[in-house]
């Protein structure tokens, strides 16, 4: 009969309601919340650099844009994590994106013949 006593108590699963990771989340938060307040100063910065054709100006603005969208994303949805799913949702909406851009073009060259006159 093997009478083994455990010493140490039974490892208690992860308390991810500690006071040690709710101050390291808001850290996280608090930092994410600094990055937009910045991408929005260089956002009104970027409104009075005059750019040289409206090409790039409106490159620069959907840059910012798309960053500070991945941040909220990420980071306020908790999209960070989802891996997986996240890359799903991408090749179908790479797939239905290039399949609509498709049709565009191919309409582009439907168009009605007009009656000579």
């Amino acid at each position: 009969m093997n009478t083994t006593v455990m010493t140490e108590p039974h490892p208690q699963p992860h308390d991810s309601h500690s006071p040690e990771d709710i101050q390291r989340h808001v850290k996280v938060y608090l930092l994410i919340g600094l990055c937009l307040l910045l991408g929005t100063a260089l956002t009104v910065g970027a409104y009075y650099v005059h750019f040289t054709s409206v090409v790039t100006t409106i490159t620069v603005a959907l840059c910012i844009a798309s960053v500070k969208a991945g941040l909220v994303a990420a980071y306020f949805m908790h999209l960070i994590s989802e891996k997986r799913m996240i890359y799903v949702l991408l090749v179908f909406t790479g797939f239905f994106f290039l399949g609509l851009m498709l049709l565009t073009v191919w309409a582009a060259q439907d168009y009605p013949m007009l009656p000579a006159r």
